[in-house]
């Protein structure tokens, strides 16, 4: 009996080692992180992207009004209608290339079409073309029109004007401001009586609503709009879990609904308690060797399925948000530029379904690139 438990302690003892040997043998897993090319926003490319604004804001057709008839007096054309905003395709297209411009402007003051750019602001943001715009908001049929979409962009506008070191700026400001306070006003009315909010890829996301007009909350200091957004926010999404990444995109999006969503709550949460929130929302993201397919694009004369071009944007521009001021979440940033470098060469050149909207996404990317 002795004997037998000398050898059960030997081959005990020669397990261990044999175990000791396999471990110091078994290599190292190393996570090799791709690298590509981080693209920028230069003189250069700014030149090309400002092709895109120049060529449509004073375009009026082809257009879609997405308008409701209420009489005759409602059959008019787009510039009658919407004085400011009746080029690129749409009134929220319309808005967002306004911004490109004055956007391009801020940062590039030597732009090639800089003086034919400022003359088209002008001429569009007037202060009488910008009361007529007001005016439409108050029509019988058009109060929640371009809700929350066109709203969002219209304050990111405000926001950039208000940024912009530039003698135009505060007049195109000044101009704007009466539909920058409707604006506001109108989100501070809807908020409180949205009991759900909207997870889609297009236009109606909520969170992309409301991160565009927080930004203009912070920059212009308007608690009351910051503090009900903050709110909003956390009531619509601070139990969220899991979201299903693997169903984006899907066939239309242009806005990546689980990263537009982790993107707000990034703004809104103190960073301590958006890691914990996002380590439940997206647990996958933590990983270094996390990839993600970029959004293909089958046709981009098809006004629908040329979307993923955006949805690409969209997600570059949110997951450097989730990225920025954590280092855990570096890695992101590879991923945000692979996606930018996927359909940043095709928009310029191509054709009007992606060309009257696709540069504000490029260019809002690429701003969101962080430069050394």
């Amino acid at each position: 009996m002795k004997n037998y438990h000398i050898l059960w302690i030997a081959l005990l003892l020669l397990g261990c080692n044999t175990s000791e040997e396999q471990k110091s043998k078994t290599p190292e897993v190393t996570t090799k992180i791709e690298q590509v090319k981080t693209p920028a926003i230069d003189l250069e490319q700014a030149n090309r992207l400002a092709q895109l604004p120049i060529h449509c804001i004073q375009t009026e057709y082809p257009n879609k009004l997405n308008q409701t008839i209420g009489s005759d007096a409602d059959l008019q054309s787009p510039q009658d209608l919407h004085p400011t905003f009746y080029g690129c395709f749409d009134w929220h297209s319309a808005v967002h290339g306004h911004w490109s411009l004055v956007s391009l402007l801020k940062q590039f003051p030597d732009l090639d079409t800089a003086d034919a750019a400022k003359k088209m602001l002008l001429e569009n943001m007037s202060k009488a073309n910008i009361e007529a715009e007001v005016a439409y908001f108050f029509g019988k049929y058009n109060t929640t029109y371009e809700r929350t979409y066109g709203w969002a962009w219209l304050l990111k506008l405000a926001e950039e004007l208000h940024t912009w070191d530039d003698p135009i700026a505060r007049e195109l400001e000044a101009n704007l401001q009466p539909l920058t306070d409707l604006i506001v006003s109108k989100y501070l009315e809807f908020l409180p009586k949205l009991n759900y909010p909207i997870r889609v890829g297009e236009h109606p996301n909520t969170a992309f609503g409301l991160s565009f007009a927080y930004d203009y909350a912070k920059t212009l200091r308007h608690k009351e709009l910051q503090d009900v957004i903050e709110q909003r926010a956390k009531d619509f999404y601070n139990q969220d879990q899991g979201c299903p990444l693997t169903w984006e995109p899907s066939g239309f999006d242009f806005l990546s609904p689980c990263f537009e969503e982790a993107a707000l709550m990034k703004r809104v949460l103190p960073i301590e308690d958006f890691k914990i929130w996002l380590n439940d929302f997206l647990p996958q993201l933590k990983d270094q060797n996390f990839s993600l397919d970029t959004g293909k694009v089958s046709d981009r004369t098809d006004g629908k399925l040329v979307h993923l071009d955006g949805v690409n944007f969209s997600r570059a521009w949110s997951l450097n948000e989730i990225a920025r001021d954590l280092p855990e979440y570096a890695h992101l940033k590879t991923i945000a530029n692979q996606h930018i470098n996927y359909s940043l060469p095709s928009i310029v050149g191509d054709s009007y379904e992606g060309g009257h909207w696709l540069g504000s996404f490029a260019i809002y990317a690429l701003n969101s690139v962080e430069r050394d």
